[in-house]
């Protein structure tokens, strides 16, 4: 019973802590002018097409189609990319062995 009643105070320290005074947050201020909190020209645009045989969504940036999603009506679901930039669709399977992962140049000399 000894061993207990310290361990019992040790655990009820946290809400002893906890009371007292609380003062509310500040407010939080408005960004810097130039800033703004959202580009909807960065956001992709998807266009639903719907057919008998399939369902295609085609994701744009800007007006440029760079991908589309092919859900058949039987079947699988496919994607096919524009990994070049140059119009060119390739059928890409999002979870083989041809995905890319972005590669950026950081630093060249």
């Amino acid at each position: 019973m000894r061993r207990i009643v310290p361990l019992l105070m040790l655990a009820a320290l946290p809400v002893w802590a906890q009371q007292g005074d609380l003062q509310p947050l500040p407010a939080v201020p408005p960004p810097p002018p130039g800033m703004e909190a959202f580009d909807a020209a960065l956001e992709p645009q998807v266009n639903i097409v719907k057919t008998e045989k399939e369902t295609r969504e085609e994701f744009r940036i800007k007006g440029k189609l760079y991908m589309v999603k092919v859900t058949p009506s039987i079947g699988k679901t496919y994607y096919l990319v524009d990994r070049q930039g140059d119009g060119n669709f390739i059928e890409s399977d999002t979870f083989g062995p041809n995905v890319k992962p972005p590669m950026w140049i950081l630093h060249s000399w």
